[in-house]
C-alpha cells in the first residue's frame, strides 16, 4: 500500500488512541483540502508497505490502543487503493483490532468493507451535486447513494461536513438530506474551514473568503440540531 504518513493520533481519527495510515491518491481535488500533496496517485513522499507488513505493526502497536483505540485509514483517499485495504481491514479484524476509516464515500463497493470497519467516517461536502462538481471535482451521487446505505445497516457512522463560506452554507440543503434517511444511529459533526494546508498548495489556491462567521456557523447548527445528533468539533 502507498503511504503518505502514518502516526499515532488521540480521538480525532476514531476512539482513543490510534495508528493513522493517510494512503496516497484521492480521486477528488476539493479545492480547501489540506493536503493537497496526498491527491496524485504517486508522490515521491510516499512509501509502500505491504499488507503483512502493516498488519504486523499493528498487532506490535498493540499497547499503544488505549481507551478503545486501534488503526484508522485515511487519505487522500483510502478507497483508492481498493483491494488492498479490504484485506488489511479484513486481517485486522481477524487479529481483533479496532478498525475505522474515512473516507469520500465515493467507492462504488464501498459497503463491501462495512463487516471489517467498526468505526465509519464519512466526509459529505454538498448535498447539490453541480456545487460538488465545481469545488469536488467529481459527483456525489455514488457518496449520497452510499450514505443511504449506510446508515441504514450500521450503528456507529460520522458523518463530517467541512463547511465553507460561499460553497455549503446553504443548511437546508444538508436538512433535505438528512430528512430523507434514517440518521437515528449517526452522528454529525461540522468542521469549520481552515487554512492549514493553504500553503501547501502548488497550485493557484482557488477558496477566496471561505472562512465561516460564527452567525453563520450557529445558524446552520441550529438547523440540523432537530434532526441529527451533532457533536461538538
Amino acid at each position: 500500500m502507498k503511504i503518505l504518513q502514518k502516526g499515532f493520533n488521540y480521538s480525532q481519527d476514531g476512539p482513543g488512541n490510534r495508528l493513522v495510515y493517510h494512503l496516497q491518491g484521492c480521486n477528488f481535488k476539493c479545492k480547501w483540502c489540506s493536503n493537497p500533496e496526498s491527491i496524485p496517485p504517486c508522490s515521491d513522499k510516499c512509501k509502500v508497505q505491504s499488507v503483512d507488513e502493516i498488519v504486523d505493526e499493528a498487532k506490535r502497536s498493540r499497547m499503544m490502543f488505549f481507551e478503545g483505540g486501534g488503526v484508522t485509514f485515511t487519505g487522500g483517499e483510502p478507497t483508492v487503493q481498493f483491494e488492498e485495504l479490504k484485506e488489511v481491514l479484513k486481517r485486522l479484524k481477524e487479529a481483533d483490532i479496532h478498525t475505522a476509516i474515512e473516507t469520500n464515500g465515493s467507492h462504488p463497493k464501498l459497503s463491501e468493507l462495512s463487516e471489517y470497519i467498526d468505526f465509519f467516517i464519512m466526509d459529505v461536502k454538498c448535498p447539490d451535486n453541480d456545487i460538488h462538481k465545481k469545488y469536488v471535482g467529481h459527483s456525489n451521487e455514488t457518496t449520497l447513494r452510499n450514505l443511504e446505505l449506510l446508515t441504514k445497516e450500521r450503528r456507529q457512522l460520522l458523518v463530517r461536513i467541512p463547511l465553507i463560506n460561499n460553497v455549503n452554507t446553504n443548511a437546508d440543503d444538508f436538512v433535505r438530506l438528512f430528512s430523507s434517511l434514517d440518521m437515528s444511529d449517526t452522528q454529525v459533526e461540522i468542521l469549520p474551514y481552515h487554512e492549514y494546508g493553504k500553503c501547501k498548495w502548488v497550485e493557484e489556491y482557488e477558496i477566496v473568503d471561505g472562512f465561516v462567521s460564527e452567525e453563520t456557523l450557529r445558524e446552520f447548527t441550529d438547523k440540523l440540531k432537530p434532526i441529527v445528533n451533532l457533536i461538538k468539533t
